[in-house]
């Protein structure tokens, strides 16, 4: 990881418009939680259907597209990209101080108030706060690694992030059993469904011995690719 780039990228991100949306949905996701708690529903079906259901299926992929495109690919389509190339830092390291800060982003946005919300609604039991959490943190690892990836392949990586985020995981990963296997929201779901006892929780069509090595393949075979590629950007933007 190297700190100067990370510096430079982390205040692209936070001093930018992004921090306001990076913030909405999990103010949004906590203050659905107290509302609950206020209202006399926090029991664990209501928790588990809003943890499944917005901050895992809503809130995690938006995040991680926003953080994952976000880290690198305005640099590319402005240009800027090629002044940070120019310096001696291998092109491999930037992507994975990239990733890295990506990464930590959903892990602070996504999984602590994951984390949090579950909480408040149910406090420890059955595991249910810490199982959603560490899906979140894991799933957000592997968004964060996969938009990094499109933020580089292509000009397109929001669109192609939402295609994927709407349409694959959220319409076809939710009713073909097949499908859900390269669903990162499914591997996610698996890790919450592995840790928790809940009585309340689905089981997944993903085995915790999928969605694991998944993640794993995912997150290193999209941050060393997104590095291959750094490599064919000439100092003059063509590539």
């Amino acid at each position: 990881m190297n700190t100067v780039v990370a510096g430079i990228t982390y205040r692209a991100l936070l001093g930018r418009r992004r921090i306001l949306l990076l913030l909405l949905l999990p103010l949004a996701l906590i203050g659905l939680a107290v509302l609950l708690r206020l209202t006399g529903a926090a029991d664990q079906r209501t928790t588990i259907l809003l943890m499944q259901n917005f901050a895992i299926a809503t809130m995690l992929p938006l995040l991680g597209l926003i953080a994952g495109t976000g880290v690198i690919a305005p640099e590319i389509d402005d240009g800027t990209i090629i002044h940070l190339m120019s310096k001696p830092i291998s092109r491999p390291v930037i992507a994975q101080t990239k990733f890295l800060v990506a990464a930590s982003l959903l892990a602070v946005f996504a999984a602590v108030p994951t984390y949090v919300a579950a909480w408040l609604l149910v406090r420890d039991e059955d595991g249910i706060a810490f199982g959603f959490a560490l899906g979140s943190l894991f799933g957000g690892i592997a968004y964060a690694a996969l938009f990094l990836l499109l933020g580089v392949l292509t000009r397109h990586a929001v669109t192609i992030g939402i295609i994927y985020a709407l349409i694959w995981e959220g319409m076809v990963g939710s009713f073909v059993k097949g499908a859900q296997n390269f669903s990162i929201q499914q591997w996610a779901q698996a890790i919450a469904d592995q840790i928790s006892t809940s009585a309340f929780i689905d089981t997944t069509a993903v085995t915790i011995g999928w969605a694991v090595p998944a993640i794993a393949i995912v997150t290193v075979g999209a941050v060393v690719w997104a590095g291959m590629r750094l490599r064919a950007f000439s100092l003059t933007g063509d590539e």
